[in-house]
């Protein structure tokens, strides 16, 4: 396709001066409605930019003559409904959380505020329907096999404090020290008690090993994970001898525990949560079926 030069013929409409494939490309003029118009539009940018806020300065942006904002209209929003909820709020923070369920406004009230907490908060790591990731550390909250306990006054702590972080000093702690890493088990050892773990657990295992690997287990893991491999919640313990686990429990996810260790982080809720919001995710993690 190739583009030559046009000579206008009299009492013509004008063209471009090119022509494609045979065609010419008029330049007739816009209609002037359509001019008109266009010349409106830029009247009224220029008018609503210095009438609502528009250009960015290196701090903010222009006010505008009107002074709108946006942002004051979504706080102002906000604080409507936060008054309207601050008696029903005072009422959670003050009441017993083991008896807020025998109250159905204020567990109705508790529901609906802590799903919302949960959704906007929780959910990346728990998952939307609370069940965790498997293999990934990020337990599911749907069962009653609980690290810290699963009752709504220690799941309140938990989600106040957090687990293992460094910015709350009365976060949950607890350390599973590295067998492997830090040569504290020789590597038949380490083979011997992750059979040992796959027999308490139910799994296939080789029972030769696994006879070896009970002495090394009551020796160096039993101070926590007790002699019979069910755990101490209160030191962050899991349970060895049932099928959930936070890891995996397949021979390689456990050799790498064991030799390594684990370090499960959660950060402490209490500097972004109000009190009342802690309560309610608390109230509401605790009714999805698991707790204690």
């Amino acid at each position: 396709m190739c583009a030559k030069k046009v000579t206008q013929k009299p009492a013509e409409v004008p063209t471009t001066g090119h022509v494609w494939d045979g065609i010419e490309e008029l330049d007739n003029p816009m209609p002037r409605w359509w001019v008109w118009v266009f010349y409106a539009t830029i009247v009224w940018g220029i008018g609503y930019s210095i009438a609502y806020p528009a250009w960015p300065l290196i701090k903010g942006a222009t006010p505008g003559l009107l002074g709108a904002s946006t942002r004051a209209d979504v706080a102002a929003e906000i604080k409507q409904f936060d008054d309207a909820n601050a008696t029903i709020k005072q009422a959670l923070v003050d009441a017993d959380m083991t008896t807020v369920s025998a109250n159905p406004e204020l567990m109705s009230f508790a529901q609906n505020a802590g799903a919302a907490v949960f959704r906007t908060n929780c959910t990346t790591c728990h998952g939307s329907g609370a069940n965790g990731i498997e293999g990934k550390g990020y337990p599911s909250l749907l069962d009653d096999d609980w690290l810290w306990g699963g009752d709504v006054e220690s799941i309140q702590t938990t989600i106040t404090h957090g687990i293992r972080n460094t910015t709350h000093p009365d976060a949950r702690y607890s350390e599973m020290p590295r067998f492997g890493a830090d040569e504290l088990l020789e590597k038949p050892q380490i083979a011997e008690v992750v059979e040992y773990v796959l027999k308490l657990s139910g799994q296939d295992h080789d029972a030769t090993l696994a006879t070896a690997g009970e002495t090394v287990f009551l020796d160096n893991c039993s101070a926590c994970h007790m002699e019979d491999g069910t755990g101490d919640i209160n030191q962050g313990a899991p349970n060895l001898a049932d099928a959930i686990w936070l890891y995996g429990g397949s021979r390689d996810a456990i050799t790498y525990s064991v030799v390594n260790a684990r370090f499960g982080v959660m950060p402490g809720w209490n500097t972004k949560l109000t009190e009342d919001e802690i309560r309610a995710v608390a109230l509401y993690v605790h009714s999805r079926g698991g707790g204690q």
